[in-house]
């Protein structure tokens, strides 16, 4: 009697542990799924940004910068960088600090020097 009971919690262990390994395995091959979808994802974004860059290059080459630039003189007045365009440091004018008025000034002359105090 002991025998078979033993026998059916090993069945049914058996078939716990089988539905449990079954629910395993499908949360499993979903997370995959997912993980490979993800890289597709990341793969296209890599395409997107490599075409992006290589447009901006496109758009920037500064032969067609300097087209636009002188296309749209009238409207713009872009001229050319030229070393003569930068300053120096020494040209930029700093605010000086301002000056604060003295409000309530103490005469220094009229307080006599306390015996304890060593001129020197």
């Amino acid at each position: 009697m002991m025998r078979s009971v033993m026998y059916v919690l090993a069945a049914f262990t058996v078939m716990g542990l089988a539905f449990w390994a079954y629910q395993e395995n499908y949360a499993t091959q979903q997370s995959v799924k997912e993980v490979r979808r993800l890289h597709a994802s990341i793969g296209d974004a890599h395409e997107r940004l490599g075409m992006l860059r290589a447009e901006w290059a496109y758009l920037n080459r500064p032969d067609r910068l300097i087209d636009l630039a002188e296309i749209n003189f009238d409207r713009l007045g872009l001229l050319p960088l030229s070393p003569e365009a930068f300053g120096t440091i020494e040209a930029i004018v700093y605010p000086l600090p301002e000056i604060l008025p003295i409000t309530d000034p103490i005469d220094i002359n009229s307080i006599p020097p306390s015996d304890s105090e060593d001129p020197l």
